[in-house]
């Protein structure tokens, strides 16, 4: 079994690492610049001119969901937790079908660049467009801390950097690198390093899961055996482990459950990709490329997870700097040594690179067409202003991620996206369902519903023992404990409560929306007549 000696010790060389992701940012960093060379219009900027076919764009969903969560976090939690480790895997898969069959198609017919296009379509544009951006940019915040702190914890690990200031320079390095990509190439740039990213992180899970296979005969028995000989724990192998230990953890699951399956279909980055190609067939075969990407790459996670249990050891993870966090590239190192664990590195980095800069330019899209172009400026922007407007949003999201990251520093990513996830199906989802299959529903029930699931999300989450109570909490000083609310993940709650409020609120509210509008809107979800065209160059 691979020994992991201090947690101020860096397996691997240093410089090595250092040299295969200098290499990786700069092959990325010239794709981006060409890319940049059309970035003339606001459809080249958000959507990249609507110019990718279902295959390129199912590669870049597939590069923008697999975030440090899948590889990093993920792999981390089956190493540990075992059986419910893989129920990420399961549940982040799962929630393929909600989008396709949901949304994926009438969103790219309703909608123009972002989520709140096809919220505010037969709505009053002004108070919805300004609930969506809010939420949207919330979900972003969530997202970002999660790769962030996967950046931190990862770079430490491969530097040797054990101290918090060191691991804050790291995050800062990141959350520059990322401003960068998203200023220069806009969607198109970011979807090209997406599309690699994705290539790259299943071909490197695919050589690592075969090689971990080979080491024990092709027979995932005997790796499963060994992992329990390693972990001398059989209940890796049986559901509970985290999540039966008493019936709170059980409703926990569930709720984290709901999070997970429901969360997807209501991503704001996820979903400002059906914007980027030409029509609702490529988007409908987008999701299809993207749930048999991420499907093999969940299956790879199985064996990962049990790999790095059996061949590091579940103490030696939880003893590394990065914590559960630490599996992926660990297990690396054990099976091809200081090269294998900078390639792995690289390319877990460049998945945190891809997914933050997803995150931002949608973030930056939903400010500056939903509060600048659409609210401020009432629909006319000056030519160019509105582009201006995302990249100074860039700028400014980054500095907020940057900080936030730093704060969130050592914590399990896959929980922490987890957490995005919730957020988003609370605030995000109900409204989307609503305003594409209800004809009865109105504004002030979509406000209700947005700020409700948005509002109730985040202070269960506020007073939960993820931020105060127990040791893996963000504050750990056991002074402080205000974790009134018993579960991890609010999912269980909040997402009802949206519905609900969406439900009731729009039946008292005796106004009635545009009839004319609703039919526009059923027609054109339904058909895609008059949907957005591809942009010709």
């Amino acid at each position: 079994m691979f020994r992991f000696e201090a947690a101020t010790t860096s397996p691997g060389e240093p410089w090595l690492n250092i040299a295969i992701f200098a290499a990786f940012v700069a092959v990325t960093m010239v794709i981006v610049f060409r890319a940049s060379r059309n970035n003339k219009t606001a459809a080249d900027y958000y959507a990249a001119g609507r110019s990718f076919t279902g295959g390129q764009n199912g590669s870049a969903i597939a590069g923008d969901y697999l975030s440090a969560a899948s590889f990093l976090g993920i792999v981390g939690a089956i190493a540990l937790n075992g059986y419910d480790g893989f129920l990420y895997s399961i549940g982040f898969l799962v929630a393929w079908l909600v989008a396709l069959l949901l949304v994926a198609e009438l969103l790219r017919n309703t909608g123009k660049f972002t989520m709140a296009d096809v919220l505010s379509f037969r709505l009053k544009q002004r108070p919805v467009r300004i609930a969506a951006a809010t939420t949207t940019l919330v979900v972003c915040f969530f997202y970002l801390l999660a790769q962030m702190a996967g950046a931190g914890g990862l770079v430490s690990l491969l530097l040797g950097v054990g101290d918090q200031v060191g691991q804050a320079v790291v995050i800062t390095v990141v959350g520059a690198l990322m401003i960068l990509y998203v200023l220069v190439g806009g969607m198109k740039g970011t979807t090209w390093v997406q599309i690699i990213k994705a290539v790259l992180l299943i071909a490197g899970a695919g050589v690592m899961t075969v090689w971990v296979l080979a080491l024990n005969g092709f027979d995932f028995s005997a790796l499963l055996d060994k992992a329990v000989a390693v972990a001398e724990n059989p209940a890796i192998l049986d559901p509970g482990l985290k999540y039966g230990v008493s019936e709170i953890s059980k409703i926990d699951f569930v709720s984290l459950g709901l999070a997970l399956v429901l969360g997807t279909a209501a991503l704001p980055h996820v979903l400002m990709r059906f914007y980027t190609v030409p029509t609702a067939k490529e988007a409908r075969k987008s999701v299809v490329w993207a749930i048999w990407l991420i499907g093999i790459f969940y299956v790879f996670t199985l064996v990962l997870g049990y790999g790095a249990a059996a061949l590091v050891g579940p103490a030696v993870i939880a003893a590394a700097p990065g914590g559960p966090n630490s599996a992926a590239p660990l297990l690396a190192f054990a099976l091809g040594g200081p090269f294998l664990l900078g390639l792995i590195s690289a390319i877990a980095f460049a998945t945190i690179l891809a997914v933050v800069a997803g995150l931002t330019i949608t973030a930056a899209a939903s400010f500056a067409h939903d509060i600048y172009a659409s609210v401020v400026k009432k629909g006319k922007p000056e030519p160019g202003a509105e582009v201006k407007v995302a990249r100074r949003t860039v700028v400014i999201i980054g500095v907020v991620a940057i900080v936030g990251g730093i704060g969130a520093n050592g914590q399990n990513v896959a929980f922490l996206v987890a957490l995005a996830f919730a957020v988003a199906a609370s605030a995000n989802l109900p409204t989307i369902v609503y305003s594409l299959f209800w004809k009865g529903f109105t504004t002030k029930g979509a406000l209700w519903s947005m700020y409700g699931g948005l509002i109730s999300a985040i202070v269960l989450i506020v007073f939960s023992p993820v931020v105060s109570g127990s040791e893996t909490s963000m504050l750990k000083t056991e002074a402080i404990d205000f974790a009134i609310f018993p579960l991890s993940n609010p999912g269980i709650v909040s997402i009802p409560l949206a519905f609900l409020l969406g439900w009731i609120v729009s039946k008292l509210d005796k106004t009635v929306e545009s009839p004319e509008k609703q039919a526009e809107m059923e027609v054109r979800s339904l058909t895609g007549l008059g949907a957005e065209k591809a942009v010709s160059h």
